[in-house]
């Protein structure tokens, strides 16, 4: 593999990278890289042939013992090279001794088994114009608020019930970038529902989306989705929440991506029961 480098990302590359994501059919979101970058600012590469961009990995570190891979995408022409395997090692030497997880397309989960990961459940995504009347909050028995009126520390901590490893610096990008709407969902001073609706090259996306109940989950998903201009929204809904899936698919989403949340050791606990979306296929 003469003339063959891996580097890490430049700001340039992470626009590369989200058109390479567009082309891949993925709707990534318009300005998710920002978020990306302050997650991790290492954990993204790219792998240059003679100086040209042929392919792409996120590798990033959360805590002392959590990783995600995401972006991990070969450019078509190069593939069945070996540049992709060679990109694959190198995010996986830099979670070394990690619990890692990913969320595999499916003609890829196969290989993603051989390299020691194990699918916990399938994220679905449901997409679609909500049908039906509109929700307040108010038949929830909670006030839907902007997110940034809260204090940030009990964001992170309700955000942290979801994931398995501190994400603040991530977190606060994610929910305050320009474009985007961040709503928390209040019942006497607690937080029981937060949700984040952002423009996507196509649908708008929402995630993440956690609620204590289906009522809450509705509140939220009307409110955000009022973001949306009336198009689409999309929600990448995990089937280990049945509840979720057939909530969504009574206001009118329909299938269009799924993708196995994979990782390799035990599926961290998390409260299935209450994540109606998750945050990001590409970072967890």
């Amino acid at each position: 593999m003469t003339g063959f480098e891996i580097t890490g990302a430049s700001a340039a590359d992470m626009e590369m990278i989200r058109g390479w994501a567009d082309e891949e059919g993925w709707n990534p979101g318009e300005s998710d890289r920002f978020a990306f970058a302050v997650a991790d600012p290492e954990g993204f590469l790219v792998g240059r042939l003679d100086g040209e961009p042929v392919g792409c990995i996120s590798a990033v570190r959360y805590g002392a013992g959590f990783g995600f891979i995401g972006f991990y995408i070969a450019r078509p022409v190069h593939r069945g090279r070996g540049y992709g395997i060679r990109l694959w090692r190198a995010g996986m030497e830099r979670l070394d001794g990690r619990l890692v997880g990913l969320d595999g397309v499916v003609e890829q989960q196969d290989n993603y088994r051989k390299s020691g990961f194990r699918s916990a459940w399938n994220n679905v995504r449901l997409e679609g114009v909500p049908q039906g009347g509109a929700a307040d909050g108010d038949g929830a028995g909670v006030e839907i608020v902007d997110a940034a009126t809260l204090p940030f520390g009990r964001l992170a901590a309700y955000d942290r019930r979801f994931f398995p490893a501190p994400r603040d610096a991530f977190l606060s990008a994610w929910t305050a970038l320009p474009g985007r709407t961040a709503l928390a969902a209040v019942r006497d001073g607690r937080i029981e529902g937060l949700g984040v609706i952002r423009p996507c090259s196509a649908a708008h996306r929402i995630g993440p989306l956690y609620a204590a109940t289906p009522e809450v989950a509705e509140a939220l998903l009307r409110r955000l989705a009022r973001h949306a201009s009336g198009g689409p929204v999309a929600v990448d809904v995990p089937d280990a929440n049945p509840g979720a899936t057939a909530f969504f698919k009574s206001l009118g989403l329909v299938p269009t991506f799924e993708a196995a949340r994979m990782y390799t050791g035990p599926a961290p606990d998390l409260p299935m029961a209450e994540l109606f979306g998750v945050t990001s296929l590409e970072l967890g």
